[in-house]
């Protein structure tokens, strides 16, 4: 059954999940035939999260983190862009096997969003993770968190964010913490197309990590963090 249509797809089975183990086995069956069941001009949320990307810099000559990579979309999207140094990381072995066919990273490894990852401070200057932030797969805390970690002093975070779990996953709360807490500024955020054939949508959101004298500022100045979307979208952004 295709991945458009019925319950019974890898698609709703993806969203049904609930914990790794399940979501490892689903990769594993679903790899091969993920860019076909959800080409690019359907699936447009890591195109869109390339693309905003991309705006950066940093993001030519940069290092750049692609977390929760699957197949490789994002990077393949970077790469045309101009990027040069990707490294990818994913859950699953299976979807790192079809990225790693992109020739794009420079480095793949398993990394598990839910916990803590291997990677040293500020090692990247940007981070991105499109399609990760959803239904039965990776919540705000402790990836949010770590992915400030991992990014150098004034990089940047691209990731989108299932606009369902917005704010009842508790996504909205942790950016605004960490924007209350001096780490990030948002930079933007705005509701996209996410996969178009099912009408979802999700918040790309952009964050820049502030350097340690502009969070003691923030701290003193005691400023309120930024409005950011909650109810009908502010913003559509298409492909």
């Amino acid at each position: 059954m295709s991945t458009r249509t019925g319950e019974g797809s890898h698609l709703a089975q993806a969203r049904a999940s609930s914990n790794g183990t399940d979501n490892t086995a689903l990769y594993k069956d679903w790899a091969t035939s993920y860019n076909a069941d959800l080409p690019a001009d359907v699936y447009i949320a890591p195109t869109l999260t390339a693309k905003a990307a991309l705006k950066f810099d940093s993001s030519a000559k940069g290092s750049i983190l692609d977390a929760g990579c699957g197949t490789g979309l994002v990077a393949e999207v970077l790469a045309k862009g101009g990027a040069q140094s990707i490294d990818g990381l994913d859950l699953s072995p299976a979807m790192l096997t079809e990225a790693g066919k992109t020739g794009v990273y420079q480095k793949l490894f398993l990394g598990d969003l839910t916990r803590p990852v291997d990677i040293t401070d500020e090692r990247y200057d940007i981070v991105t993770c499109a399609g990760t932030f959803t239904h039965g797969h990776v919540g705000p805390s402790p990836a949010l968190r770590e992915f400030v970690r991992i990014v150098k002093t004034d990089g940047i975070i691209v990731a989108t964010i299932i606009d369902s779990l917005w704010e009842s996953g508790g996504f909205k709360r942790e950016i605004e913490t960490l924007e209350a807490e001096g780490l990030v500024k948002v930079v933007s955020a705005d509701i996209i197309d996410y996969v178009q054939a099912r009408g979802d949508h999700a918040v790309l959101i952009v964050l820049e990590k502030l350097s340690p004298s502009v969070q003691e500022q923030q701290h003193k100045m005691q400023s309120k963090p930024a409005v950011l979307p909650a109810g009908q979208p502010l913003l559509r952004v298409r492909a």
